[in-house]
């Protein structure tokens, strides 16, 4: 039974601690399995980021409000805070970072990974498009998962943010999902159970421009 708290990443009493990663623990075996496919063609697959909590992702969401972290159009070009307003700051986070409690990160079910064996031990890994399409480090690394993808042999995991349209979700190709797991929990997330979550967080900033336009963010970057 997934309880509400799990869904919004308020619980973590699911996930498994995993090469300093938690992972959700129906995952960790296919993870293994896919690391160790990886290793046999000289890939050292690994989590940059995983599991990541309500309260992680609220921090993250109050500084891309008050300038405090970058705030990027959709060709990911730096845009002036101050120049916006509300719903057009609200608009452009998320774009690139999820919505407390709306996060798929939340669940444990979700991976952003990157070739561990192409840098060395000091790289500062920033999940950007330079770094895994054609002559990014990470390139070869993610060629080879969208070989295995396509065959069904990634173990159960996928690319969930492809071909998302009418400005929803930016494609994260260093974003995988172990799609059985992660839609199980996509299927108990509704809107009003998030809208609920959200209306008594009071340290959220813009709250209240979110809920004045929650339907429209719901079906842009949640339920696609």
């Amino acid at each position: 039974m997934i309880s509400i708290d799990q869904l919004v990443g308020k619980d973590d009493s699911a996930l498994i601690a995993v090469d300093k990663q938690f992972l959700h623990r129906d995952i960790v075996d296919d993870w293994s399995a896919l690391q160790a496919a990886a290793s046999s063609v000289e890939f050292d697959l690994a989590a940059v980021s995983a599991y990541r909590s309500f309260e992680r992702q609220l921090v993250i969401w109050n500084e891309k409000v008050e300038g405090q972290r970058p705030l990027l159009d959709a060709n990911g070009e730096l845009l002036d805070v101050a120049q916006l307003d509300d719903r057009s700051i609200v608009f452009a986070i998320l774009r690139w970072s999820a919505l407390p409690g709306g996060s798929r990160h939340h669940w444990g079910t979700d991976i952003d990974v990157y070739d561990r064996a192409a840098v060395p031990s000091d790289f500062n890994v920033q999940l950007i498009d330079d770094e895994v399409e054609r002559g990014g480090v990470f390139a070869p690394l993610h060629d080879w998962l969208d070989d295995q993808i396509d065959k069904q042999q990634a173990n159960g995991f996928y690319r969930p943010y492809q071909g998302v349209i009418d400005g929803g979700v930016a494609p994260e190709r260093w974003h995988l999902s172990h799609q059985v797991t992660a839609e199980h929990f996509s299927r108990l997330l509704n809107a009003e159970t998030l809208y609920n979550v959200l209306k008594k967080e009071k340290d959220m900033r813009l709250r209240d421009t979110v809920l004045e336009n929650f339907d429209e963010i719901f079906a842009r970057y949640i339920a696609y």
